[in-house]
């Protein structure tokens, strides 16, 4: 098949790496010929495009003007300039993902006539959050552009309902395929676990709490500062570990300080993805306290690490996160039953073993990149044939 993907921006994210592994797997694994179309990687949180290996072979095809934040001139100019493109790759499939490009690339792809037209839904571009105008915009635009593709993929169960539920388009348009990773180096992990945590001053006596998040608004960074004043109180051999970097470090840090907390917290700053699991093996536990989120890759990454999981109630976390199965779910804004909940697992080690093995065993296959793509390759024939 001839694929063209395209995506608002390459950075260091789940988004994007699910759709680098279907890119590389299509062409590896199936001999497609696979276009990457892609806005610039802006921002503090790196590109993986640039962190690609030098052995990596992927047709790129940059477009400046595709940018998230909305600019009817701009948008204008990216939507002809990813339309032109798409004219002379002829792909039989468009893929699209994000917000910006899932608009500009199916609706450039539905003029051209594509045969088949594909979005993956990584998370709502709508929600409680925005203003009630901003809402309203974003999900008017989500209905305009379903109608102009054949078929929606989703990271969730949760982030179908939440569309059927929107009037985003009926069920039937829909196919959740979990979003893939690499699993073997979270299988590996544990033979860091000392290294690691010895490079970030743990001693065994340790409990440590990991967060893998960008540094950003609805990602919950400050309810677990919150939350962790509580937890030192009763267990003051627990530390916590925040991977990943973004604007808000710096207020995070001096709300720290003002809290005398700083031995507390270790921050690891922008960490490459192979890197990823060997920290996930020094955490004792996994706490992801984000608003909004299709389904966070952190979640399956630490279960099949062997690393039990807690997390706010939202989307598609319930899917992986069971209760007292594989680990914690807690409502959403609730300091102290998230307290509670990392008290459960810091008190105790048996809970932690058997959360993290089970995650393991219930996860590994179904998160295999591989199948991912076997699964969404197979969505393409059907909309082919």
């Amino acid at each position: 098949m001839r694929v063209a993907h395209v995506i608002t921006r390459m950075i260091v994210g789940g988004a994007q790496e699910n759709t680098l592994f279907n890119c590389l797997d299509l062409q590896d694994d199936f001999g497609d010929e696979v276009l990457l179309i892609t806005g610039p990687s802006l921002g503090p949180e790196g590109d993986l495009i640039t962190n690609l290996s030098s052995e990596t072979r992927l047709a790129v095809a940059p477009v400046d003007c595709l940018r998230r934040e909305i600019h009817p001139r701009r948008d204008w100019q990216a939507y002809r300039k990813v339309r032109k493109i798409l004219a002379e790759f002829k792909p039989e499939v468009v893929h699209t993902h994000s917000a910006k490009a899932g608009v500009i690339g199916r609706a450039a792809a539905w003029s051209l006539g594509v045969p088949a037209i594909v979005h993956t839904v990584h998370g709502a571009p709508f929600h409680r959050f925005q203003s009630s105008a901003s809402r309203a915009l974003f999900r008017f635009a989500e209905r305009w552009a379903a109608k102009r593709c054949h078929h929606l993929i989703s990271v969730a169960d949760a982030m179908t309902d939440l569309l059927v539920e929107s009037g985003v388009a009926p069920a039937n348009k829909f196919t959740t395929v979990y979003s893939g990773m690499d699993v073997e180096p979270f299988l590996e992990s544990s033979q860091f676990r000392m290294g690691v945590r010895k490079k970030y001053g743990f001693s065994d006596e340790h409990i440590v709490i990991g967060k893998i998040a960008r540094l950003f608004h609805l990602k919950g960074h400050d309810d677990v500062v919150d939350a962790a004043v509580q937890v030192i109180q009763d267990h003051p051999n627990v530390r916590f570990l925040l991977v990943g970097d973004g604007i808000l470090k710096d207020q995070l840090e001096k709300k720290i300080a003002s809290l005398r907390l700083q031995e507390y917290f270790v921050f690891t700053g922008l960490v490459k993805p192979p890197e990823v699991p060997q920290l996930i093996s020094a955490m004792d536990m996994l706490v992801h306290a984000s608003y909004r989120e299709g389904l966070a890759r952190a979640l399956p990454q630490a279960l099949i690490s062997g690393v039990p999981a807690i997390s706010y109630d939202i989307d598609g976390a319930k899917e992986v996160v069971l209760e007292g199965e594989t680990g914690y779910l807690v409502a959403p804004g609730n300091i102290s039953e998230l307290a509670l909940a990392i008290e459960k697992l810091v008190v105790n080690s048996q809970s932690r073993i058997e959360f993290g093995s089970h995650g393991r065993e219930r996860f590994t296959q179904q998160f295999k990149h591989e199948e991912m793509t076997k699964r969404i390759r197979t969505i393409y024939q059907g909309l082919l044939e």
